[in-house]
């Protein structure tokens, strides 16, 4: 198919206007948002969004998990749609940019090629996911993997808050349970711009990352049961501590990962005391151990090396131990025939350019399993992501919405 001109230019001023209008919903306090999936502030977004999509010209469709679909209509009405697209909701201490870019984005393309007039062979339909962070319903990506096949609609539906609610219930509490079938839409292709939330673009004082795998991952849950007593008068000899053991797992995931090394991380980002009082040993402890790599061979060994040396050190400390695998994707190899779009579009472009490694989840790496998928990122400042520090530039924002415009395009067919 004909590439696209090189002054094919998204509207920079127009899309920096956009994110800042949707960060508005959901403010946190420190600067970013706080807009966690299925709250009122996610409807809201979700209202916007869509007002913006249809004052486009898109159509609107919605699944039984609320992942939204803005179709622009292409020439040939048999031709699968090229989709573009990520996730609005946030973190609950989230920044502007992770995941809305990529949603703003394809509207932003959209548009652009409503002003210049470009029609395409294949329909361009801009996605919205539901539930991609996974802050408040775990597993992470749940909708998309509902699409995908890798969860049951059941299974999502019975997914619980800390509160206890379930997301099937919040989901039609904020309106937004569709009619179509999850899944049932078929892709010619999936593109998803996303920042990098590390620190390698800056560094490297690269504007676009070319994305070619995605890391795999395991969330390993611990549930750690010691015995409650006064922090001041239980003898050291004689406590369960569960606290204790919590904190030689962690020293021992960080010996696992450096073991690894290079191309394996992991941690633990999450931790209930219970009862979480100053001056009462815990008597219960949860907590996750976060594994990555794009090697799969390292993930595999990394979860058997942890699920094998934590009962000897919570034995050792009296302390039970329990452990569920609460969420895991496979390393990803992303479509070279759209990776290459997306190289191509950046050296036509005159964007410095680089392979990049996800070190996080997305999206894309369960839309992969069922459509040719790929991902174009962009700097953050200081590789800061899940904070409400997050920051990008205008310029970051616009060089990689060119790049998407160009391989979506081109991938969608120009109709001359």
């Amino acid at each position: 198919m004909a590439a696209p001109g090189e002054n094919m230019r998204i509207n920079a001023d127009r899309l920096w206007d956009t994110l800042m209008d949707m960060a508005k919903i959901g403010p946190g306090i420190a600067g970013g948002n706080n807009r966690q999936t299925l709250t009122d502030e996610d409807g809201e977004g979700r209202k916007l969004f869509q007002s913006w999509c249809e004052q486009a010209g898109m159509s609107m469709g919605v699944d039984t998990m609320g992942n939204m679909f803005f179709t622009r209509p292409g020439t040939d009405p048999d031709a699968l749609p090229v989709y573009v697209g990520s996730h609005l909701d946030t973190q609950p201490t989230g920044g502007k940019y992770d995941g809305v870019l990529g949603v703003l984005a394809g509207l932003e393309l959209v548009r652009s090629m409503n002003d210049l007039d470009i029609r395409t062979k294949h329909p361009i339909v801009v996605t919205n996911w539901t539930n991609e962070e996974g802050a408040r319903f775990a597993p992470a990506m749940l909708a998309s993997g509902v699409f995908a096949g890798v969860h049951a609609q059941d299974f999502a539906y019975d997914r619980k808050d800390p509160e206890g609610k379930r997301f099937g219930d919040e989901l039609k509490r904020i309106g937004w349970i569709g009619d179509e079938v999850v899944g049932a839409r078929k892709m010619h292709a999936y593109f998803e711009y996303h920042i990098e939330q590390g620190p390698i673009l800056e560094a490297e004082n690269k504007q676009i990352g070319v994305v070619t795998h995605c890391q795999g991952l395991w969330w390993l849950e611990f549930t750690l049961t010691g015995r409650e007593a006064h922090t001041g008068s239980t003898p050291m000899n004689l406590r369960v501590n569960a606290g204790l053991a919590m904190a030689r797992i962690i020293e021992m995931v960080q010996g696992v990962a450096i073991a690894e090394q290079p191309g394996a991380v992991g941690g633990v980002g999450q931790v209930f005391f219970s009862p979480n009082s100053r001056n009462v040993l815990p008597g219960k402890v949860v907590f996750t151990v976060d594994i990555r790599s794009p090697d799969k061979e390292k993930l595999d060994r990394m979860r058997a090396k942890i699920e094998a040396e934590a009962p000897e050190i919570t034995d050792a400390l009296g302390v039970g131990c329990s452990i569920e695998a609460i969420g895991h994707f496979e390393p990803v190899t992303f479509d070279p025939t759209l990776v290459t779009a997306v190289r191509n579009a950046a050296e036509r472009l005159g964007y410095s350019h680089m392979n990049l490694i996800s070190g996080a989840g997305h999206d894309a790496c369960w839309t992969a399993k069922v459509a040719p998928s790929t991902m174009v990122m962009c700097p953050c400042v200081g590789g800061l992501s899940h904070n409400e520090a997050e920051d990008i530039s205008k310029e970051w924002a616009a060089a990689g919405c060119d790049v998407l415009l160009h391989a979506v395009v081109e991938t969608a067919g120009i109709v001359e």
